[in-house]
């Protein structure tokens, strides 16, 4: 089996580490005061055996940069992404199997939909980041997409660059194999497959969430001969989270250890799934666990 390792939390782990109070913007605040604390996380990733990191700019749309910096937002735009390109190629530049993942998010707030904006002012958006990236990327995540509406737009700007593409549903948690949304995942996923993904995945949800939702992805892109995976979140829970709040309302589990979080992996890859990673709260040790797990004598690692 070959399977791709993305990166796992960078943001919380960036939170972590650092020493300044939340922000909004957290995660990209951190990058114009203390660069190399994003790096040091970016060469552990890299270290544990991830073949892929994914630009630190999630918190860095038009749309949050104007809520939160105000006049700065548009320079701020440019800036972060030069940084965070910079940052991810210079881990690159040592590793050559390393792949550099540009950052569709959210563009509002994660998880509620239903403050996003409508599909065309979206694109927009969207437009703008991938066209700040796409010099500097491999492919293209699109990801924590809470809405069908969300996932199109961020995957039809992706299209733009020519680059791989591959859009990550986020899931409620209640079994109801539903976007945060309320719409279906199958749905979801029927929507996207004309747009030509090169892979979908469930991301920014509980494990368990995204085991009990991985056998109807697994038959939908094994369908469609795309491939597939998942990367959790470690969250006790994201209902905390309300649009323009700060992270620290928000806290891990005690109980997701690495050796726990790699148990779960190794479900999704025994339904088929080759895109192996981890969202917030998973850190390097657990991608070391999951490599450990998955790579060293059943798979060989493979770019996207």
């Amino acid at each position: 089996m070959k399977i791709t390792l993305l990166d796992g939390g960078l943001g919380q782990e960036i939170h972590h580490r650092s020493n300044a109070p939340a922000h909004p913007l957290w995660s990209i605040k951190v990058m114009l005061d203390n660069p190399e604390l994003v790096q040091q996380i970016y060469q552990e990733f890299a270290n544990v055996g991830c073949n892929v990191l994914t630009l630190n700019t999630y918190t860095a749309t038009p749309s949050r940069l104007k809520r939160n910096a105000a006049d700065k937002g548009a320079q701020l735009l440019n800036k972060i992404n030069e940084i965070a390109l910079e940052l991810a190629n210079n881990i690159k530049s040592k590793s050559p199997q390393i792949q550099i993942a540009g950052c569709l998010p959210p563009l509002v707030a994660s998880y509620y939909p239903d403050v996003g904006l409508a599909y065309d002012e979206s694109v927009k958006e969207y437009n703008k980041i991938v066209a700040l990236q796409q010099d500097g990327t491999d492919f293209f995540l699109c990801e924590t997409m809470s809405s069908i509406t969300e996932a199109i737009a961020a995957t039809t700007s992706a299209n733009i660059s020519e680059k791989p593409v591959i859009v990550c549903f986020s899931l409620r948690e209640d079994s109801s194999l539903c976007l945060r949304s309320g719409e279906p995942l199958e749905n979801a996923i029927a929507a996207i497959l004309p747009l030509k993904p090169a892979g979908i995945m469930l991301n920014c949800s509980t494990p368990e969430t995204i085991s009990f939702a991985m056998p109807l992805l697994s038959k939908m892109a094994q369908q469609a001969k795309i491939r597939f995976g998942g990367y959790a979140n470690g969250f006790t829970s994201i209902d905390a989270l309300e649009p323009g709040k700060t992270v620290d309302v928000l806290f891990g589990r005690i109980d997701l250890s690495p050796a726990k979080y790699a148990d779960f992996t190794e479900q999704w890859v025994a339904m088929g799934a080759t895109l192996i990673g981890g969202c917030c709260e998973i850190s390097p040790t657990h991608m070391q666990e999951v490599y450990n797990r998955l790579i060293p004598s059943k798979a060989t690692l493979i770019p996207v």
